[in-house]
């Protein structure tokens, strides 16, 4: 399967992969580890050492640092979005939501993104890339959402949706909205930051910036952040850190800047399935067939996105073939 989401020739389709991959396996090494410690600490480990991290490569492959009063400025703007904003929701929201429920959640945001870039970018998303964002979506809630929910949307209607309202705005669901919608911004706004400030440098300022607040707030708030973790949540929370942050926003936000939006967020689908591979991998947990067959849906709905300029050429030639046929029978 070919992937479009940056130049083809320039990118290796397992890179593009890369960052989803790390995202889905370093939920399942922070599984265990949240119950032991507290939401904005968390959130705080995940950014402040990555960004310092990503600073020092930078550094060492000669990046050039932010020297404008809009270069920081534009860093502080994501710093507070897809840095501070995110990962605080989405902390938070981790505390008091599944996680099946709020991988959903914060993996619609392929949508939005969508939106945004269409409008701002005019990235065309076409009759194709609809429908992949539609089995997108539909794909990973059956990965994520409860079974019984499914099935008393299926056959409830109504008073199901009344339910999960109520559920949306009492539980952490609503948090996993925002956080989701939080991360969807900063991808759109990696283009405006990366005209002043080379998109990996900028990737380390905002870690950084983003999360020295959440430390601070956690300080305030939270007690015991630590006290009760083991060596293995401190291994969880370095794979979370070094390979789950680090590594994957630094190449998610570098390939934003310089490909198609719309395409390279479509990817975000494959978060929870490898999430679900691993899980099942080191936690036994087991998938039912209403979840394999979200699984094609979702892989369904990721070729249809990144091909979806390929499949239009291919339907739009269609006609031309059989005029061509016509003529060629009236010549006869």
């Amino acid at each position: 399967m070919q992937l479009n989401a940056t130049e083809p020739k320039a990118i290796h389709p397992l890179l593009l992969i890369a960052p989803f991959f790390l995202w889905g396996t370093a939920m399942v090494a922070m599984k265990g580890t949240i119950p032991h410690t507290t939401p904005l600490f968390m959130a705080g480990v995940r950014l402040v050492p990555a960004g310092v991290l990503i600073l020092g490569a930078a550094g060492y492959m000669g990046k050039p640092q932010p020297k404008t009063w809009r270069a920081w400025l534009w860093i502080a703007l994501f710093a507070l979005v897809d840095g501070a904003l995110f990962q605080g929701f989405l902390a938070e929201g981790l505390q008091r939501t599944g996680a099946g429920l709020g991988s959903v959640m914060i993996d619609s945001q392929p949508l939005a993104v969508a939106l945004m870039a269409r409008f701002l970018f005019g990235e065309q998303v076409g009759l194709w890339g609809w429908l992949g964002l539609a089995f997108g979506v539909l794909g990973i809630s059956l990965l994520g959402l409860p079974q019984d929910l499914i099935a008393g949307m299926l056959h409830g209607g109504g008073s199901v949706s009344a339910d999960f309202l109520g559920q949306l705005l009492q539980n952490g669901q609503w948090l996993m909205l925002l956080a989701a919608l939080s991360m969807a911004i900063g991808t759109v706004m990696v283009r405006y930051v990366c005209r002043y400030v080379d998109p990996v440098v900028a990737t380390g300022w905002h870690m950084i910036l983003g999360g020295l607040p959440l430390f601070g707030l956690s300080s305030f708030w939270e007690s015991e952040q630590w006290v009760h973790l083991q060596w293995t949540d401190w291994m969880s929370l370095a794979y979370s850190t070094v390979f789950g942050s680090a590594i994957a926003y630094a190449l998610f936000f570098f390939f934003a800047a310089t490909g198609n939006l719309t395409s390279l967020s479509s990817l975000t689908f494959l978060t929870p399935i490898f999430a679900l591979l691993f899980g099942n991998l080191f936690l036994s947990e087991m998938l039912d067939p209403l979840q394999w067959f979200g699984v094609g849906l979702t892989l369904i709905s990721i070729y249809l996105i990144n091909q979806r300029e390929q499949l239009l050429q291919r339907f739009e030639k269609v006609p031309d073939l059989e005029s061509a046929a016509v003529i060629e029978i009236e010549s006869e």
